[in-house]
């Protein structure tokens, strides 16, 4: 997969830096090459001497090297590569890149580089949900730069939550992902997927039988066209797609702020079954029974994401497509919702349990667009992804997958 490649690997000055020499082996066992950059923080936390083991070349670190600047080795440095990482990439360094600043060696190659970026942020979580940290990733975002993570767990500091760089190999799953060729490469599209949990209390939740299977098999197909994929799911049983940026939700207000939190994109793909109604006011405690009194619970209606989306007046992706799980008169009704919600597309299946469609591993379905109704065979998710996923990239670039 990355025999040949050439990566580019400036390290940030944290503790997340110590995993960078499992990627550095990582990379190598799979034949790239890896010309390793050091800020002067990260010599702080792992040793030149360990990365240029690893790496089996020099560690670059001074702006002001004369030998190399006497050829101009900053440049040079920034073009030869086929992809440039930063990892771990540190609040101060996004904030650089975003900014458009180049007062040390890392930041000048990534200011001089016409290649490819990929980050993998790492920081405390509460400089992470900053909201100067997600203006500069969002602004990132915007100008092309892919992410990968970072994950949610325990912290250096003793806190818990999203801020932990992404480990070795999500990093080079992300590396493939960001190096194939494919005509959806440099194309950041959104997958929603799975069910939402709408809670009743803290032990009791309103659901649907969705297992998230077609969704993240979506995911994959666009990620093998070489697509930047923000796959953000409810809570699923189908494992997640590997390289995709990962956004995990419960609720349907949940999933609708991750989805405005991953704008913009050149295509959204509605695949979630997002429960249509919440219970109005949650309990905080377990409902207990009372003498065989039945609870009363009031519903109140859930947002609409896809309808969301799909009437945005800026922002709005390219491609909007959307579900449409029915149990009769599928066609029409899913007509109908296309109409309704502003979609360019909906992708309607024939959900009732007789067809075994819903957590099964076939589908059915009929593609809607603007031309017409094209009905589609029976045959596995993946080879409907795999088709979706084509018409998809020929509506985006007028190129055809392989």
């Amino acid at each position: 997969m990355l025999d040949g490649k050439r990566i580019l690997l400036i390290i940030g000055g944290g503790i997340a830096a110590y995993k960078c020499l499992d990627l550095i082996r990582r990379l190598r066992e799979r034949g790239a090459a890896v010309t390793p950059v050091m800020t002067r923080a990260a010599g702080e936390f792992v040793t030149p001497l360990s990365v240029a083991a690893l790496a089996g070349e020099t560690v670059h670190s001074d702006l002001f090297d004369l030998t190399s600047e006497a050829e101009m080795g900053h440049i040079q440095l920034s073009r030869v590569a086929d992809l440039v990482v930063v990892a771990p990439a540190t609040a101060d360094l996004l904030a650089k890149m975003a900014g458009g600043q180049a007062n040390d060696l890392a930041s000048t190659l990534l200011m001089a580089t016409d290649t490819p970026v990929l980050c993998a942020p790492a920081m405390n979580v509460r400089m992470f949900e900053h909201a100067a940290t997600q203006r500069n990733i969002a602004t990132l975002k915007g100008d092309g730069v892919r992410f990968v993570g970072p994950n949610a767990g325990d912290m250096a500091c003793g806190e818990y939550g999203p801020g932990r760089m992404s480990e070795p190999m999500e990093i080079v799953e992300a590396i493939g992902a960001a190096l194939k060729a494919g005509p959806l490469a440099g194309k950041r599209i959104l997958v929603t997927s799975g069910p939402t949990h709408e809670p009743i209390d803290p032990v009791r939740y309103i659901a649907n039988r969705s297992s998230g299977a077609q969704g993240s098999a979506i995911a994959r197909a666009l990620l093998a066209l070489g697509a930047e994929v923000v796959f953000v799911t409810g809570p699923a049983e189908a494992a997640r797609p590997e390289g995709a940026e990962i956004v995990e939700v419960e609720s349907a207000a949940e999933m609708l702020a991750a989805v405005e939190g991953a704008l913009p994109v050149e295509a959204g793909i509605f695949a979630a079954a997002v429960a249509d109604w919440r219970v109005a006011s949650a309990s905080g405690s377990k409902i207990k029974k009372v003498g065989g009194k039945l609870p009363v619970l009031e519903f109140a209606e859930n947002p609409d994401i896809l309808a969301t989306v799909s009437q945005m007046q800026t922002g709005r992706p390219g491609l909007v497509v959307g579900f449409a799980a029915e149990t009769d008169d599928v066609v029409s009704h899913a007509e109908a919702k296309r109409k309704r919600k502003g979609c360019d597309w909906i992708v309607a299946n024939d959900v009732r349990p007789e067809t075994g469609i819903m957590g099964g591993s076939e589908n059915a379905v009929h593609l809607i667009t603007d031309a017409g109704v094209e009905d589609w065979p029976r045959m596995s998710k993946d080879e409907v992804a795999r088709r979706l996923a084509e018409r998809v990239a020929v509506e985006l670039t007028g190129a055809h997958g392989a």
